[in-house]
């Protein structure tokens, strides 16, 4: 019996955390849809008056990044702006032979009139923060615009973003991710619901509210000033971006979100490359909320509320232990369910938790219509993408619950950054990519038994029960299969 009431307890815990997650985004759609309303009033820099042109310095943080560099250097040099009030910081932290090729464009881009240079470092000391920090040294800009090397900004991004800073108060203007490569595969298309999820509904109604948000480590611009009085970069976290976001808006710097300015990029099109970017993300949301949760909590700069949405933003990794072990717990409840009958009425209220589930649809449509437009066909094939992007999220949540505990327990771990590919079509070969990493991991072993044991729970629905089986669980049990069967099987053939 005490085993029972230990996976009852569990279960019940993480559906109640699930559904207060799912709460928080309702939430944040209510706030999504008033800020659409809104006209946008804020002052802005006018910069046809020379007088009110600030200076500029792009960083561009790099580390091995042989396929996109001369991409990534020819766009940047489109970027419209006074070349006087412009430069551009090359961070270059590459050990292999993209550095010389690196050199080389940089040096025929500089004989063209533009301010850029090759910074190097002897080690890679805190790694991409410690980059940055490294060039802030030296830069000469009032604002720091920073671009990961897979983005492609349009030529008037400078145009569209300086202006805000017009009010002293903002420290940060984040820009709005798009997807160049968005319908590559299933793994590219799953990738962009859940980033556009994050990019609309999570930062517009958040930002909207004056709830905290997070600069999204690249696409964005700093206010040098903002940067240092928040401490400057620190790379004790993975995620050094939102830990100088929290940081700064505890000083009470405010964040300008721009849902309209869109700043393409590469998404991984391979699956360990998703992998090692969701391990970092998730692993560094855990670290932070460690660091922030005692000074979020005893700010006295920031709403209780604003305090729910901050504390429930750092835990957005977390949830996937939750969903971890509602998963794993699912087929022993199902077991208990039809072996207790005087717990009748506690699964009858347990059944109430599948609201969670229809929050999460209605949310994700307003983001998914926003992009693909509305009507019945759409709607039909959001159902498709929906139930996509829920069953192989699913089978990423072993994955990320391994990152999450090491985040919350402190395991320190390298900075692993996410090969890119620069590729153009289905046609290009990513194979011959040489970053990537040929080693499988032991995860990926457990999770092709995951997928057996959810296969399992499909056929315990057929036999539990006095009354031909139960069904209720089957869904779920079926879209945990093809989650943990998809990521398993693409790990393995992938040479994840």
């Amino acid at each position: 019996m005490v085993l029972q009431y230990t996976i009852i307890t569990l279960y019940t815990v993480s559906l109640i955390l699930i559904l207060m997650y799912a709460l928080a985004q309702l939430n944040l759609l209510f706030n999504y849809l008033k800020a659409r309303k809104k006209q946008d009033d804020s002052p802005k820099l006018d910069l046809s008056n020379p007088n009110e042109i600030p200076f500029i310095t792009i960083q561009l943080p790099v580390y091995n990044e042989l396929y996109v560099m001369e991409r990534l250097l020819d766009n940047i040099a489109k970027i419209k702006y006074p070349n006087e009030k412009l430069e551009i910081q090359v961070l270059d932290d590459s050990t292999d032979e993209s550095v010389i090729s690196t050199k080389k464009h940089i040096k025929k881009l500089q004989e063209s009139g533009l301010d850029i240079q090759h910074i190097r470092r002897e080690n890679r000391s805190g790694f991409k923060a410690g980059a940055l920090k490294e060039g802030l040294k030296i830069a000469k800009g009032e604002f720091i615009a920073i671009f990961d090397a897979d983005f492609l900004p349009k030529p008037c991004w400078l145009e569209n973003t300086v202006p805000f800073f017009k009010n002293p108060e903002i420290g940060v203007v984040q820009t709005r991710w798009g997807h160049i490569n968005r319908n590559y595969s299933t793994l590219t298309k799953i990738q962009a619901f859940a980033l556009d999820a994050h990019f609309t509904l999570e930062q517009v109604g958040r930002n909207s509210q004056g709830h905290f948000i997070n600069f999204n480590g690249t696409a964005g611009i700093w206010r040098k000033e903002c940067i240092y009085d928040a401490g400057n970069w620190e790379g004790d976290t993975l995620t050094e971006d939102l830990d100088l976001s929290y940081r700064a808006q505890l000083k009470k710097w405010k964040f300008k979100y721009l849902e309209n300015v869109e700043t393409p990029a590469e998404l991984p099109v391979i699956i360990s490359a998703a992998r090692s970017q969701q391990f970092r993300w998730n692993k560094g949301g855990a670290e932070n909320f460690q660091k922030m949760l005692k000074k979020i909590i005893v700010s006295k700069n920031i709403s209780f509320k604003t305090k729910v949405h901050g504390v429930l933003h750092l835990l957005n990794s977390s949830m996937f232990t939750c969903i971890f072990l509602v998963a794993v717990l699912s087929i022993p409840m199902l077991y208990i369910k039809n072996e207790y009958g005087h717990l009748r009425l506690y699964f009858l209220v347990m059944s109430f938790f599948v609201v969670s589930t229809i929050i999460f649809f209605i949310c994700y449509w307003y983001m998914y219509k926003k992009t693909y437009g509305t009507g019945f066909f759409n709607f039909i094939k959001y159902i498709g993408a929906f139930f996509s992007f829920f069953s192989i999220a699913m089978g990423f949540s072993l994955h990320n619950t391994i990152a999450v505990f090491e985040g919350h327990f402190g395991k320190k771990s390298e900075f692993v950054r996410t090969p890119k590919f620069n590729i153009k079509s289905l046609k290009d070969n990513w194979k011959n990519n040489k970053y990537i990493r040929a080693k499988i991991s032991p995860n990926v072993i457990i999770e092709g038994l995951l997928a057996i044991y959810f296969a399992f729970g499909m056929y315990s629905a057929f036999i539990v029960g006095d009354q031909g089986g139960d069904f209720g669980l089957f869904p779920f049990h079926l879209m945990l299969f093809i989650g943990f069967s998809y990521v398993f099987f693409k790990s393995i053939f992938s040479k994840a």
